[in-house]
């Protein structure tokens, strides 16, 4: 069986394990007894459940996914920092992860359906993956389906969901981003990465889930390669270092291979930079569709998976560029 690790050299032994059972939550909520609480320079396993909450089938069909039901991110934890209190700043160092095999990408129905782009997508869409290695050892997702398009979308397992608890008491969803941190969906926190987060409430009160085995930057279908998997992470109470959002260090990768290649890219010109992304990603799709043969739910789901958008120009008043740009490597 191929390796399924991602981790730092030598990475250090758990000193305490969470599981996706005993710890689980649905909210931010400094209200939550601590399912563990740990020294600075503990090291903490979670498990993970994919962002469907463990509900759907590896090979799910848009059925499926109109069936599950969750109030929000399934999260892991919150851990306690012994010593942490408000004002404070937490390190977070990720050491490592390990993904069970499998994703599943969807352009979601309902309210939130459709991402970037509803109006263009209203219908729900799905695609499993399989996560697996190239012959050279690549460790790479492919479409589970083999009448599917043929890529290879290199793996970089983050959390898209990590944070510590807001000061502002009762339930708070899972779906923004905030400044104590979230559903930030920061690709480059893999493993290696260390966050800085503000703390504002006692023991900071971790938590983290909605794990990604790959995703583009823009995340533009509203999901990347969801997948369950294991996050383990050491923390620190910095007293002398403060912090009003998240902040990090990360040697990426900045590009889906780690290393500089050929690219083709689209981009979107307009007065309004969510527009100018929206123009960038209809012309992706426009590409993969007319030119790669692909089908347009799938393009979606490539870009969400794969594409890297980047804000090229903000100076040239009265309009901006956006740029998405795909490695031709992934067109396998």
């Amino acid at each position: 069986m191929p390796d399924r690790r991602f981790s730092v050299a030598d990475p250090p032994a758990p000193d305490h394990a969470l599981d996706d059972d005993a710890s689980l939550h649905y909210a931010w909520d400094n209200g939550l007894d601590p399912a563990l609480t740990v020294a600075p320079g503990d090291v903490v396993e979670f498990g993970c459940r994919d962002a469907y909450d463990r509900q759907l089938p590896r090979e799910p069909t848009v059925d499926d996914v109109r069936a599950v039901e969750t109030d929000g991110h399934p999260l892991t934890g919150p851990v306690a920092i012994e010593g942490a209190e408000p004002g404070d700043t937490l390190r977070v160092d990720l050491l490592g992860f390990e993904h069970e095999g499998w994703g599943v990408s969807a352009v979601p129905p309902g309210e939130r359906g459709g991402g970037l782009l509803p109006e263009e997508f209203p219908d729900p869409h799905v695609r499993a993956w399989d996560l697996d290695c190239e012959a050279d050892g690549t460790p790479v997702a492919r479409f589970a389906d083999e009448d599917a398009p043929d890529v290879a979308v290199p793996l970089a397992p983050f959390p898209g969901n990590l944070g510590v608890a807001p000061a502002a008491d009762g339930p708070h969803d899972t779906m923004p981003p905030r400044a104590v941190g979230g559903n930030v969906d920061v690709k480059h926190l893999t493993a290696g990465a260390t966050l800085y987060l503000p703390v504002e409430t006692e023991g900071a009160l971790f938590s983290v889930g909605d794990c990604h085995a790959a995703q583009g930057d823009g995340e533009v279908c509203i999901t990347g390669i969801e997948a369950p998997m294991s996050v383990t992470a050491r923390f620190d109470v910095l007293g002398d270092r403060a912090v009003t959002a998240p902040e990090f260090e990360t040697t990426g990768p900045f590009t889906p291979t780690g290393r500089d290649e050929p690219m083709y890219a689209t981009t979107g010109i307009a007065p309004d930079l969510m527009e100018a992304t929206k123009e960038a990603v209809r012309r992706m799709i426009a590409h993969l569709h007319d030119r790669r043969g692909f089908a347009r739910e799938d393009a979606y789901v490539l870009c969400s998976a794969a594409v890297d958008l980047k804000i090229s120009e903000v100076v040239d008043a009265p309009n901006w560029t956006v740029t998405a740009y795909l490695p031709e490597s992934v067109l396998a």
